[in-house]
């Protein structure tokens, strides 16, 4: 629902804030205050394009922000993904649209203080609000919509749904099937491909921490003379002997450790606080002597061999050559030959492969064909209901002997899905996901006309009307919840007025409906009045929006009626009529019919 829109510096608006209500919201006031630039406003910040002239006179920029609770819309998985995929999480159920256009021509856009782009605020905006009238914002417009408006109106997307799940397993299937009775060239080239790799890789005989482990076999084979000195070094002074004994001082390491440990157990013979310390002085020494021993069994094992050193480069060469074929490591090496060999599984077991999938392509092409053309037929005989309730509701609305259709239609395809279409043929379709069928509304407005789609009807009025009338229908189906209209009152007079008045009402049950009027029969029915008045401030025009009940109410129904100034009858007949409106809302009907099926509310 569409809670609060604020502008800045747009066109003739210094600046304006409206806080709109659940229901039915009217918006009144003479030509030319500026009732149509808070629709231009409205549609700037749900992606429209502007421009800089739409920056007031002086200003560096106009800026519109409106915001919206989003809180049950969200529940919408169409919803949540639009929003998952700009990268926007509403707070709280709160959705804040941001539009700024510099007059330099510069503009910018913010969905909850995020950059976004002004596609960005379409695709959100689409699931919004609907504007009708002068605005091209009309999601009846789009043959695409009415698909889901039919399936809605109908009862039959979990129907949809199943249909749905069955094609994606379709497409699947005669994906499989491709891949494995491709061009037979390819295949062939491909199955060569795939055993080459698979034994190579084998043939390498690869193991986990190979690489590391001849790394460090090839530094020890490069260095084997200093290695063999410095062990024997290091052997030389911990134990002595003749190798590197001249070098080690007066005292091996060992010697002189077994001479002090000795004096320190004479020691503690005879003072008993010291045998602690000559504990580990003999503990030391054991280590020690492991140590010792395992030097000189180090450096006894060092030996040179070339011929070694030779095999572990050419290994290490041999795992770099596969590392530049097949990935970074043996790990992704190894993973690399996984997956050739499963691909080549799947093509040279095709034969029992490809007899299996298309033993499961011959049940889901009837399967489908049964779904799709169950389903059309049910789109058939609910478009027929829908044209009658629609030709019932436009009758209503004063438009003459018009006539509403929906036109159902399929494309033939050679390796399509098997469909029965309305006489009983079997024909060979493309289907998907929806179905097999294309929806389109048509409309013919007066009689005698073709029918015609509805996009081709010419006249800003009679289509704002015609949207009313199919909402008016469709208000259960239609799951935007904010509905604006613009020019509905275009050519209407005061005793169309009061069916127009009766079925926005009806509408605002299910959905918030704002609505710009210059009848004071349809604005009578309104839930919250804004009257909206142009003035002059520092010898500039400017637009200011007020809500008005009570007595500034019925004058402003009064001045609506008979003009200004407003006399005593004027104010006894807008009086009358907001009593007569309230009267009818309450199930009533004083004089103007019962409520409309749509609009009947507690």
């Amino acid at each position: 629902m569409l809670l609060e829109l604020t502008i800045k510096d747009f066109a003739i608006i210094d600046e304006i804030r409206v806080v709109f209500e659940p229901g039915f919201n009217a918006l009144t006031g003479e030509t030319g205050a500026g009732k149509s630039i808070l629709i231009d406003a409205l549609g700037a910040v749900l992606g429209e394009r502007i421009g800089p002239d739409v920056v007031r006179t002086g200003a560096r920029s106009a800026r519109i922000e409106v915001s919206f609770d989003v809180a049950e819309l969200c529940g919408r998985p169409e919803v949540a993904a639009a929003l998952a995929e700009i990268g926007v999480e509403p707070e709280d159920g709160l959705l804040i649209l941001t539009r700024e256009v510099a007059a330099g021509g510069r503009s910018s856009a913010r969905i909850n203080g995020r950059s976004a782009t002004a596609g960005m605020l379409g695709r959100i905006g689409a699931y919004l609000v609907d504007i009708h009238g002068q605005s091209e914002h009309l999601s009846l417009l789009r043959p695409a919509e009415h698909l889901e408006i039919l399936d809605r109106y109908a009862g039959l997307l979990g129907d949809r749904a199943a249909l749905g799940t069955l094609v994606a397993e379709l497409r699947d299937v005669r994906g499989g099937i491709a891949e494995i009775t491709g061009n037979a060239r390819e295949r062939a080239q491909r199955l060569d491909l795939l055993r080459f790799q698979v034994d190579e890789i084998d043939a390498a005989g690869l193991r986990m921490g190979e690489e590391e482990d001849l790394a460090t076999e090839r530094a020890v084979l490069l260095n084997v003379e200093r290695l063999a000195r410095d062990a024997t070094g290091a052997y030389a002074l911990l134990a002595g002997g003749d190798e590197g004994l001249d070098d080690v001082g007066p005292l091996p390491a060992l010697v002189a450790l077994r001479q002090a440990s000795r004096q320190l157990a004479d020691v503690a013979t005879v003072d008993e606080a010291i045998k602690p310390l000559a504990a580990r002085a003999e503990e030391l020494l054991y280590l020690l002597e492991d140590v010792a021993a395992e030097t000189r069994s180090y450096r006894d094992g060092i030996e040179a061999d070339p011929a070694r050193l030779i095999a572990v480069e050419d290994r290490l060469d041999e795992l770099k050559r596969l590392k530049r074929k097949y990935g970074t490591t043996i790990e992704d090496i190894l993973e690399f030959r996984e997956e050739a060999a499963r691909e080549l599984e799947v093509l040279t077991g095709g034969e029992t492969s490809v007899e299996h999938l298309r033993a499961r392509e011959a049940e889901l092409l009837v399967e489908v064909g049964a779904r799709a053309s169950h389903l059309s037929a049910a789109r058939r005989e609910a478009g027929m209901r829908l044209a009658a309730d629609v030709e019932r509701a436009i009758a209503e609305l004063n438009m003459g002997r018009a006539r509403f259709a929906v036109a159902l239609s399929q494309t033939p395809a050679p390796s399509g899905v098997p469909f029965r279409d309305e006489e009983g043929m079997v024909l060979s379709v493309t289907v998907d996901e929806t179905g097999a069928d294309r929806v389109e509304f048509l409309i013919a407005p007066n009689a005698g006309e073709a029918l015609k789609p509805l996009g081709r009807v010419a006249s800003g009025g009679e289509m704002a009307r015609l949207m009313l009338a199919l909402k008016s229908i469709l208000s259960a189906a239609d799951a935007t919840p904010t509905l604006v209209f613009d020019e509905v009152d275009v050519g209407v007079g005061g005793r169309s007025g009061q069916v127009v008045g009766e079925k926005l009402w009806g509408l605002s049950s299910a959905h918030q409906v704002l609505v710009i009027t210059h009848l004071p029969q349809i604005a009578a029915f309104a839930d919250v009045h804004f009257r909206i008045a142009k003035g002059e401030r520092q010898g500039r025009v400017v637009s200011q929006v007020d809500t008005i009940e009570g007595e500034e109410r019925v004058d402003e129904l009064a001045a609506m009626l008979d003009g200004f100034p407003v006399t005593a009858v004027s104010r006894a007949n807008a009086r009358e009529m907001l009593e007569r409106v309230e009267g009818w809302k309450r199930g009533a009907g004083t004089g103007y019919g019962e409520p409309v099926a749509a609009g009947a509310r507690s």
